[in-house]
């Protein structure tokens, strides 16, 4: 089932600093959204919030028919319907280094989502296989490329099935050979429907791969949206 991504009036403090001032933001089903500002300027936090792993103090985030409001971040118990919707890949990986490949992207679907092991590692190999990592599947993350970490954790970002993909600088550590393989990995993903949002200050790459870019400023959605040039 596809989903929306709305964020409404979105704010966020943290003290007496105003990290986020009312941003608005909508991405469609099937559509990459390319979120730029400087450093500070709130592109991770925006990814965190609509992930609810950080409390925003007003506005609103709605996933499909999941909404998010605000005040203190929700017991888990409370979350289970937006961690299957939504999936988020962090821009060091994050990757349990005490689990290879394949039990990293099978941790949340058995544990948290309650899947069958045998299904979650089939389920799990045809997420590797599909994003050419297959052969990893023992690796521990302290044998992967940068390439292959991301990969892998493009796949645990997708095992519980979300289809809004949140990527945070995914081109940090890549040369220009997997900055290409990840632009059509992305592309990829939003023809199965998936939305994507993603936090980026590679410019060149964004212009490639989304369908807008959108430049955040002092807390603020600033410009936007640019459609991404023909090919």
């Amino acid at each position: 089932m596809s989903a929306s991504l709305t964020i409404t009036g979105l704010e966020m403090r943290r003290g007496s600093r105003q990290i986020l001032s009312g941003v608005n933001l909508e991405v469609s089903p099937g559509e990459i959204c390319g979120l730029f500002g400087a450093s500070g300027a709130g592109k991770s936090t925006i990814l965190r919030a609509v992930a609810a792993l950080d409390p925003f103090s007003a506005g609103s985030i709605d996933v499909g028919d999941f909404s998010l409001v605000p005040g203190p971040v929700p017991r888990e118990s409370q979350l289970r319907q937006l961690r299957k919707r939504v999936g988020m890949v962090f821009q060091a990986h994050s990757l349990f280094e005490h689990l290879n490949a394949l039990d990293n992207i099978t941790l949340a679907p058995v544990h948290a989502h309650g899947i069958p092991q045998s299904r979650a590692s089939e389920d799990a190999r045809a997420l590797l296989d599909s994003l050419g990592v297959a052969h990893r599947a023992d690796a521990y993350p302290r044998e992967l490329s940068g390439g292959e970490a991301q990969r892998v954790a493009i796949a645990r970002a997708l095992a519980p099935g979300p289809m809004i993909l949140l990527m945070d600088e995914p081109t940090a550590a890549l040369d220009p050979a997997r900055r290409e393989a990840l632009g059509e990995t992305l592309r990829a993903l939003a023809r199965e429907g998936r939305a994507l949002l993603i936090a980026t200050h590679d410019m060149e790459f964004a212009r490639g791969y989304t369908d807008r870019q959108i430049i955040l400023a002092e807390g603020r959605i600033e410009s936007g949206p640019a459609s991404r040039a023909e090919d």
